[in-house]
């Protein structure tokens, strides 16, 4: 197919291009950097902590912010771990075999619409396999279409792609319904409660979970179609420096160049770590995730220092989350903060209010918009349900609901409400933005249409589940 330039049509518009076009413009006026939002987030928790918490004094408030960013249980290791999903899972992509992958696929797109729609399919895709990966799929699928149709909304593309991670609490990698599976998980809140597991038949085999799912991909891909933008968002031109790009070949002639260049050494670490994972029965989470993609990007770079070189010009990507995930660390331990041993923390006030009188049919609902609520303050789908799942588990056997389909119900009501608050929460687009160096009112905008018809379809669902139990 030839690399010709395919102009942008002006779409008709229609009134959800026009509601589109009002989240962007409102987006781009009210919606700060990520960096200063999650700043305004530890403010808003602490004037809650002094309103709501007995006993709360600011130094106090100080020693529990210090403790959730450089404590005994900082959140370091999993910064560490999120930061090096995205280096591997970007440095995988550049290898040559999946990058020509990458390209063959966004060779099909003709216009910017089929382009959304191709980065959207792909991230759904993925997220439901490993949401790890399917985080960055999109955008890297949508990096090639954008260089090769030029006058396209940059940022259209990437919402597109990052409007499939709209899926992965229901996929198989679902931290949530992993965890209630693993008698041996600290976050098996339900297990821990109740002395029951819950497995993937009860969570995210159930109707209540699938048929959305088959809802949100028909539902989403319409709303990509009718909300094209009818202008065009140019890309950094540094989005395309292709770090992978083959140098003019040289024979090795010193030791070190022919250590370098020296094959065997990437398959045998990939062969040490394919081993590995053998022999811990097939583990799946997000440390054995973080060691297939390195040793399958080493493999597939072949040679070490190419491998060396994607990952590090990868990890160049990783600054605006070495910067901001400490920073919801801290609202994390802050959410925790419990002055007196007869008050309740913060994070046990919410959750508690959002459900108080609800019944077995409305108990999962109000959860589920509770969730959302938590969501903005703790944006991890495994730390907000160590935050709202004892509360949720609780609930539900106050009110006689203590079997494994309801237990496995109300953890998927707080797994949707994390899913959908994504969408409106920049945490988790971070990753996608220093891939695409977008900013995230360029994006934003059109995920805030997302986040209301996921919430929708995903109320529905959670309304009519206790029904069907």
């Amino acid at each position: 197919m030839s690399n010709a330039t395919i102009a942008v049509g002006a779409p008709k518009p229609n009134l959800l291009t026009r509601f589109t076009n009002v989240c962007v413009r409102y987006v781009e006026r009210y919606m700060p950097d990520p960096y200063l939002f999650a700043v305004i987030l530890t403010l808003v928790v602490v004037g809650l902590i002094t309103l709501f918490v007995e006993g709360a004094t600011p130094g106090g408030m100080v020693d529990a912010w210090y403790r959730g960013v450089w404590g005994p249980k900082s959140i370091f290791t999993f910064a560490l771990q999120m930061i090096l999903i995205l280096v591997t899972g970007y440095t995988l992509a550049e290898a040559p075999p999946l990058k020509r992958g990458i390209i063959w696929l966004a060779s099909h797109p003709r216009t910017q619409v089929e382009g959304a729609l191709l980065c959207f399919a792909v991230g759904a895709f993925f997220c439901l396999l490993n949401w790890g990966l399917g985080l960055v799929a999109g955008a890297l699928v949508a990096r090639q279409v954008a260089k090769r149709l030029p006058k396209v909304h940059f940022g259209y593309l990437i919402a597109s792609g990052y409007m499939g991670y709209l899926l992965w609490t229901q996929g198989l990698s679902s931290s949530i319904a992993l965890a209630n599976t693993d008698t041996n998980s600290p976050i098996n809140v339900i297990y821990q409660l109740t002395g029951m597991t819950v497995p993937f038949s009860q969570t995210i085999f159930q109707p209540y979970s699938w048929v959305p799912v088959v809802a949100l991909i028909v539902i989403l891909a319409i709303v990509i179609l009718r909300m094209e933008p009818d202008h065009a968002l140019a890309p950094d031109p540094a989005v395309f420096n292709d770090a992978s790009k083959d140098q003019p070949k040289t024979q090795p002639t010193t030791f070190a160049e022919k250590l370098e260049n020296l094959w065997i050494l990437n398959v045998l670490f990939f062969a040490a770590g394919i081993y590995y994972f053998v022999r811990s029965d097939f583990a799946l989470n997000i440390s054995s995730l973080i060691m297939l993609f390195t040793v399958t990007g080493a493999l597939l770079h072949w040679t070490p220092i190419r491998f060396i070189k994607a990952f590090v010009e990868s990890a160049k990507t990783a600054g605006p989350l070495i910067l901001q995930y400490p920073l919801y660390g801290g609202i994390m331990g802050l959410l925790a903060y419990l002055p007196m041993e007869n008050s309740q923390a913060l994070e046990e006030i919410l959750s508690s209010a959002l459900v108080t009188g609800a019944n077995e049919y409305t108990l999962p609902f109000l959860t589920f918009l509770a969730s959302i609520v938590i969501s903005l303050f703790v944006p991890s789908g495994g730390g907000h349900w160590g935050v709202q799942g004892p509360i949720a588990v609780q609930s539900a056997i106050a009110i006689g609901q203590d079997s494994a389909a309801y237990m496995g119900l109300m953890s998927m009501a707080v797994a949707f409400g994390e899913a959908v608050a994504n969408m409106i929460q920049p945490f988790w687009l971070l990753p996608v933005l220093a891939i695409a160096r977008l900013n995230v009112r360029q994006v934003m905008g059109f995920t805030v249409v997302a986040f209301l018809i996921g919430t929708a379809v995903l109320s529905i669902a959670i309304l009519i589940a206790p029904f069907t139990l």
